[in-house]
């Protein structure tokens, strides 16, 4: 079985280079303690008030500033299934906005995901539309981001109820601008100009997504956060972090990025979990604009349509729709097939998008048939190692017809001498001779490299494993293993250590401890390896892994433990099948002897 501990032992190792590179890649830095800036506003920040007379005045929390924001202008309530907020008729923003069922945390309490917030609160986000002037008209003449609308008609914008804002600028001017909303997470939002003057005027309408400040950001090396856009079929993302670098472009009068959209796109921002998206009518062309205004600290994404030239007594319009919700697949794939382009491209799939993509669609089915995420990565993991069962089988196989070759390799080398070359020659002579592919064991365990990445990637961005349960203290999938043997496994009063501390890392849950106890079992199929070296390395592996990877995500290491689980019987059926009956105890009893077992060193050539 020396050949299989050698395959055993560059799985270890492989697998030990992927942990070391998601530490030195991909691990998230230690969150950075909140600023003592409380607000980013059009003025810029507002600090802290200063201390007189020894008296303190306390600062506004979130949700007082954002119930004040809020009560500064009259509003349009916004009421659906999936989404509730208003819109301020101050400007005509979309600017409030929250996710009905996604909570901020899983803590009793807990309130719903707020994705658009208006400008004075912390990390202000809003939707507004607008028209640029041309010709004789100046931006008095049109609605801008502070215009004073009219309701015209509706009450509530729901899905069965949309609502249209006018305004009349008093020249001969009458604006409308009318917003409906789906099921899901899409407004549509048309803006028209009824010319009553007696010239004809020119004038051009726009979109635009603005963000105050950098929004909080997980700052993972796997994931895009920022402006993600698609411009007839190339997909192109700019991160945060990168806007302020852009070219200084002149007309702009800010650092930006510009892009002429000929047919099809769409641009926006996404986060880890949520997008905000503009999406022009497709077939549409229009110029794509992701800017950064240092001087105000705001983020931009826009959406500019050419002008239009409106005859007296004619009506001008333009329609967009605005993504602004949680990035479900489901829906996501909806609106793609509904014919946004690409759209299902703004999930960031990563490098290995070829196998992410299929997984994660199988996964998804798989969750809605059993109705439990944790059962479903089980499952995935089954048909996973099903379709690389032939691999496996073929690589049992050629590790033992190696194995049957030895004698004939030592006859080579001792013929060969020192002769390298006259060796590879006849050594590959020989493999073609008996049909033997040594890199053949090889393959399952590489295979499996791209896998788990896709895997994690899967369970890391997907919005579907964020706060899904498993089964018991497992209620977060997206989440480390909550439990700790610091305390017992909740018997003990005091708390676990914190996620992400030294203490949490010593002190690991259950997950971790089924996963180094699988990973152990899967070794005790074969005898220890003779080298000390070698047995060494197998003897601490399991516990050194169990110890890495309990800060992963649970689903991550809930796949890991039905892998080694999957893998242990499939290994013991293969190696049953081809006349080997693995002694599991007698290894196990052999391995935890104080003395190295002596027994392989007198066995005899060819016996098992």
């Amino acid at each position: 079985m020396e050949d299989q501990n050698k395959n055993l032992l560059l799985a270890t190792v492989l697998s030990f280079l992927v942990i070391l590179v998601w530490y030195t890649f991909i691990a998230p830095p230690e969150p950075a303690l909140p600023p003592t800036e409380a607000v980013q506003t059009d003025g810029g920040p507002i600090t802290a008030p200063p201390v007189a007379g020894g008296a303190v005045e306390l600062p506004q929390t979130p949700s007082e500033i954002r119930a004040e924001a809020l009560s500064g202008a009259d509003r349009i309530e916004i009421e659906t299934p999936r989404v509730s907020g208003s819109i301020s008729l101050t400007g005509g923003r979309i600017d409030d906005l929250s996710l009905n069922g996604y909570l901020e945390s899983l803590d009793p309490g807990a309130e719903n995901v707020t994705l658009l917030s208006p400008v004075g609160t912390p990390g202000a986000q809003y939707a507004l539309y607008g028209w640029v002037p041309g010709g004789n008209l100046t931006y008095d003449d049109v609605p801008g981001a502070n215009t004073e609308w009219n309701v015209e008609s509706g009450t509530t914008l729901t899905p069965e109820s949309p609502i249209t804002l006018r305004w009349d600028n008093g020249a001969g001017l009458v604006f409308r601008r009318s917003m409906a909303i789906d099921e899901d997470y899409l407004f549509s939002v048309t803006q028209t100009v009824e010319n009553t003057t007696g010239e004809p005027v020119r004038l051009a309408p726009y979109g635009v997504v603005a963000r105050h400040g950098l929004p909080e950001q997980m700052n993972f090396f796997i994931l895009h956060e920022g402006v993600v856009q698609m411009a007839d079929g190339q997909l192109i993302e700019t991160d945060y972090d990168d806007m302020p670098d852009l070219d200084f472009v002149e007309r702009e009068a800010a650092r930006a990025e510009v892009t002429q959209v000929s047919e099809n796109g769409w641009i926006g921002f996404t986060d880890h979990y949520w997008m905000t998206t503009l999406i022009p009518e497709p077939g549409s062309a229009f110029t794509a604009v992701s800017k950064y205004v240092g001087a105000a600290d705001i983020f931009q994404t826009e959406a500019r349509f050419p002008a239009v030239t409106v005859a007296p007594g004619d009506t001008a319009s333009s329609s967009m729709a605005l993504f602004a919700g949680a990035k479900e697949w489901e829906a996501i794939r909806n609106y793609e097939r509904a014919g946004i382009e690409g759209f299902l491209d703004s999930i960031d799939w990563g490098w290995f998008f070829f196998l992410t993509k299929p997984i994660f669609a199988v996964l998804h089915w798989l969750n809605a048939v059993i109705g439990n995420m944790g059962l479903a990565i089980i499952g995935l993991t089954i048909l996973i190692k099903l379709l690389l069962f032939p691999l496996a089988r073929k690589s049992y196989i050629s590790m033992a017809k190696m194995k049957e070759l030895q004698p004939e390799m030592e006859k080579l080398k001792e013929r060969a001498g020192d002769d390298r070359m006259k060796l590879q020659k006849e050594m590959m002579e020989l493999y073609k001779k008996e049909k033997v592919n040594p890199a053949a064991g090889c393959l399952p365990i590489l295979l499996q490299i791209p896998i788990f990445f896709s895997l994690y990637k899967v369970i890391f961005v997907t919005i579907e494993l964020r706060h899904a349960p498993f089964f018991g203290f497992m209620r977060d999938l997206s989440a480390p293993d909550p439990t700790s043997i610091f305390n017992l496994y909740g018997l003990m009063p005091w708390a676990a250590p914190e996620p992400g501390t030294f203490m949490a890392l010593i002190f690991i849950g259950v997950l971790p401890l089924l996963l180094g106890i699988s990973m152990w079992l899967q070794q005790k199929l074969n005898p220890a390896p003779t080298d000390p070296t070698q047995a060494a390395i197998f003897a601490w592996m399991p516990w050194v892994f169990m110890f890495m990877l309990g800060s992963f995500a649970s689903g991550l290491i809930v796949y890991w433990i039905a892998n080694n689980l999957i893998t242990f019987s499939q290994q013991y059926v293969i190696m049953r099948m081809h006349g080997h009956k693995p002694d599991l105890f007698g290894n196990i009893k052999s391995g935890l002897s104080r003395k190295p077992a002596a027994a392989n060193d007198t066995k005899k050539p060819g016996q098992k």
